[in-house]
Parts: structure tokens; C-alpha cells; sequence
């Protein structure tokens, strides 16, 4: 695997930071964000079962650039 830095939260004290990373060779983003609390994965299965292999994250609206940035990275890399 590859995993490229895309960018942390930019409005962080480097603490506790909600970030984003490009793994190449899966093809896939890797997030890291807040917990849902109880309600908000509440509403979200609403919409169906949440697996015990995923997790629902939040990220701050102030990282559009760091998704877009992410988005980006994975357009121009290869397809698999």
C-alpha cells in the first residue's frame, strides 16, 4: 500500500485532527474524522444497517478543499 497525505483539518491545533489520505494500490480514501455520537448514527441507520467493518465519521465543511484536493490525487492516478 501506498498511502499519500492529502492534508489534516486546517483549522486544527494539531490535536485530535480529522484528516484525509489517498491509498493508491487500493484504490480507496482513507478518513479520519470525529465519532458519530449516538443520534447521528441513529439517523444514519435510518437508511439501513451500519456493518461492524465500517464507521460513521464526521469531517467539517471547512475540509472541501482537502476532498477536493483528495479527489484530485486519486483522478490522476492509474485505474486497477
Amino acid at each position: 500500500m501506498t498511502l499519500h497525505f492529502i492534508a489534516k483539518d486546517p483549522e486544527t491545533n494539531g490535536d485530535h485532527c480529522p484528516s484525509v489520505w489517498y491509498d493508491d494500490v487500493a484504490q480507496e480514501f482513507v478518513i479520519q474524522g470525529w465519532k458519530a455520537g449516538p443520534e447521528l448514527e441513529a439517523k444514519c441507520l435510518e437508511t439501513g444497517p451500519i456493518p461492524g467493518s465500517e464507521a460513521v465519521v464526521r469531517l467539517p465543511v471547512r475540509m472541501t478543499e482537502v476532498l477536493k484536493e483528495a479527489l484530485g490525487v486519486a483522478a490522476a492516478a492509474p485505474v486497477r
